[in-house]
């Protein structure tokens, strides 16, 4: 289905206002407190990310399939990891350039593109790279898209401000440490797929400093290109 059949489907025009109304009161009350973040959830139509099948369920609050073993995240991770980029940021420090390992459905770095002048982001799987392009673009959103290996970075663009990683790795990858700014952080879940943590890493110079948020479920952050 096109991007134009989306917008179109069934029922979605009439409940995605009221629904998502909805979505952004849950978020609120699980502690989501930033109103640009909000705001950025709120002008984004989820449902333009989703196949048409489920539509329907868009701005429920939990990550839905998109094929080849992938999902969107749930709403409340985006905002919660959105949020928690954004907080890291200072005046002297601010969060101009980011990173996103995984573009997925294109749904995270929509969000980001709201909030942040220069997104970055890689997806592994050619498919989903192109789908990706294809909403941001008509939504008007400026992202840098590429298809390519999440675990070697995006060294030509880098540092940045943020990195933002929507996988689980065993381990934090180095090279994405190494792409951070001066004062960066990195955001990404870490562990198997029962004991995963979503952990904050923040840089100080040659230093890193490790905050867990949260017990996290996400897709195994893979290697290589498909």
């Amino acid at each position: 289905m096109n991007t134009e059949q989306r917008k179109s489907a069934p029922g979605v025009g009439m409940t995605s206002a009221r629904t998502q109304s909805r979505l952004i009161q849950r978020l609120q009350d699980q502690g989501i407190h930033r109103l640009d973040v909000l705001n950025a959830l709120t002008s984004i139509p989820r449902h333009h990310f989703v196949e048409e099948a489920l539509a329907h369920r868009a701005y429920d609050d939990t990550a839905l399939p998109i094929g080849f073993g992938q999902t969107i995240s749930q709403p409340y991770i985006v905002a919660l990891m959105t949020q928690a980029l954004l907080e890291h940021a200072s005046p002297e420090y601010p969060m101009n350039r980011v990173l996103e390992i995984g573009t997925g459905s294109g749904y995270q770095a929509a969000i980001l593109a709201k909030l942040i002048p220069e997104v970055y982001s890689i997806e592994r799987m050619k498919t989903l790279h192109q789908q990706a392009g294809m909403r941001l673009a008509h939504l008007n959103l400026a992202v840098h898209l590429k298809h390519g290996d999440g675990y070697a970075g995006w060294p030509e663009a880098a540092p940045f401000d943020g990195i933002l990683v929507t996988a689980a790795a065993p381990d934090i990858p180095p090279a994405l440490l190494d792409q951070l700014g001066p004062q960066g952080c990195l955001i990404l879940p870490t562990g198997k797929t029962d004991e995963q943590q979503l952990l904050l890493v923040k840089r100080q110079g040659n230093h890193f400093q490790k905050t867990v948020l949260r017990a996290v479920r996400f897709v195994p952050f893979l290697p290589g290109t498909e």
